[in-house]
């Protein structure tokens, strides 16, 4: 599946974050069918949910991406035009500079194709973050002779590269992502390879992320991650760290495919029953802020793209102050019900050993 557009430039009645939030609290669940997720963090103890230490500030550098993927919770593509400014990032340098976090997570859309993304790397790895990730796509690596160079840039500024490979077979990956992705994303990762990453005593770090390609939960992480590099290690000869297999939510686009294949209530019903509140202690949210390119601050990436900023009396990064940011309650909604599903769900991947 291949869409040409985003939901915002179709103008599509899901590309409003209140429409999405209406919908989630509606049917079955205003049916009484299935519990409101406060009223099921409640039963087991977790409402409200608060954070904890702080570890992680997630940066969103625009919604601009060369890949308009079936699942993408961000809706990017190549007709968004949101990019974080010089300014804001100016803004969010001087919070990398006092934060208490160790990681600094650079996201986007494709967060390379912000004009800007360089030289804030640039600026930001001067900060001895200790963890400095780029979520790259792969493909915007062959997207243009301007980034074909980006393995040794990242390579330079020792960035511990994510990147997203939906499966390794070529059919899963190009049915999520378009085609020819898979092949464009093998090259990117021999070309990362090439440089040096996760060859032993580099320190280079390269990880997958897994998401399912239709409406069903994430088997075993550790399995899958077993079954990708013996794969891509035979096939191609590509090395990488660890696989990360994330949740897909029911938001954005993920949401219009749940919808349209008819799946909605099943998933719903799959992620409820699949509730673990060991996991609630570990969602990403209690240890991440979410930036968005505009310096709006949420408790994670999915709270971002619903529109839902941080309870608290800062809510933006220009007057950011992490005390009163950790004495805040966490927003949630149905759709955290795919981060404490099973193993939990997070950006780093599960959240339950």
């Amino acid at each position: 599946m291949t869409l040409l557009k985003s939901l915002s430039a179709r103008k599509d009645d899901l590309s409003s974050p209140d429409n999405q939030l209406k919908f989630l609290s509606n049917g079955i669940f205003r049916e009484g069918e299935l519990p409101y997720f406060k009223d099921k963090i409640a039963e087991t103890g977790h409402f409200p949910l608060k954070p904890k230490k702080l570890e992680i500030l997630q940066l969103n550098l625009g919604y601009m991406c060369n890949q308009v993927c079936s699942h993408c919770h961000v809706d990017a593509g190549p007709d968004r035009k949101e990019i974080m400014t010089v300014e804001t990032m100016k803004q969010c340098l001087e919070v990398i500079k006092t934060t208490g976090a160790h990681t600094l997570d650079l996201t986007g859309g494709a967060p390379e194709m912000n004009p800007n993304f360089r030289w804030f790397v640039e600026e930001a790895s001067k900060a001895g973050i200790k963890d400095f990730i780029v979520r790259s796509n792969l493909t915007i690596i062959l997207a243009n002779k301007k980034y074909h160079d980006l393995p040794e840039f990242f390579k330079e500024h020792n960035v511990h590269v994510i990147s997203s490979l939906p499966y390794y077979k070529r059919e899963k990956t190009d049915k999520q992502r378009g085609s020819g992705v898979f092949d464009k994303s093998i090259k990117a990762l021999q070309m990362l390879n090439e440089v040096g990453y996760a060859k032993e005593g580099t320190g280079l770090r390269l990880d997958l992320v897994y998401n399912p390609s239709g409406a069903f939960l994430p088997t075993d992480q550790e399995a899958m991650e077993r079954d990708f590099k013996e794969a891509l290690k035979e096939d191609f000869n590509i090395d990488f760290g660890s696989l990360f297999a994330i949740t897909n939510l029911p938001i954005s686009r993920f949401l219009e495919f749940l919808i349209a294949s008819e799946n909605y209530e099943d998933y719903m019903y799959a992620l409820v029953e699949a509730y673990n509140p060991a996991a609630v202690e570990n969602v990403m949210c209690t240890n991440t802020i979410s930036i968005s390119w505009d310096g709006w601050l949420y408790d994670c990436d999915f709270n971002q793209m619903l529109d839902l900023k941080v309870n608290s009396k800062v809510k933006h990064i220009s007057e950011y102050n992490e005390d009163l940011l950790n004495d805040r309650n966490i927003i949630i909604s149905q759709h955290c019900y795919g981060c404490t599903a099973g193993a939990g769900s997070s950006c780093q991947g599960t959240v339950i050993d």
